[in-house]
């Protein structure tokens, strides 16, 4: 199975469990997981992953997707 990208927007919606990079982590890389509430790129594509909300109100850039 190919792994979805988290860069493109389609790949992700509310509710889909995923990691993300958390501003203050960027250096680190430490990867944060949770489930998306809110996404907040607009564009359809972005080279550093889409930004979104998880439930739990953290902001970062997905990284990875989950499988249900």
């Amino acid at each position: 199975m190919t792994e979805l990208s988290g860069t493109e927007r389609r790949n992700i919606a509310p509710g889909l469990a995923v990691s993300i990079v958390l501003k203050k982590d960027q250096r680190a890389g430490t990867l944060t997981e949770g489930v998306v509430k809110d996404i907040l790129t607009k564009a359809p594509h972005h080279t550093h992953g889409i930004k979104v909300r998880l439930e739990t109100g953290e902001v970062g850039r997905v990284k990875k997707i989950h499988d249900a």
